[in-house]
């Protein structure tokens, strides 16, 4: 599970963070009338989930040749 660590921390915080960021910057701003998306929401929380999860990757594997110990 220590192989994975970083690549599901980042995923959980980089989903996780889009869709809050989604919520305070869109949804509260828009009216309930109005028709939003939820697949394109869900992609797009997706993807950036996707994107940090490859960054955790690299921090990982970078500070494992580096030789710092990780808990």
């Amino acid at each position: 599970m220590k192989n994975r660590a970083g690549k599901i921390i980042g995923f959980v915080v980089g989903m996780g963070g889009f869709l809050f960021l989604f919520k305070l910057i869109i949804l509260d701003h828009t009216s309930p009338s109005d028709e939003l998306a939820p697949g394109v929401v869900l992609t797009l929380s997706l993807l950036s989930g996707l994107l940090f999860a490859f960054a955790g990757n690299v921090l990982q594997k970078n500070i494992k040749k580096n030789g710092h110990k990780t808990a």
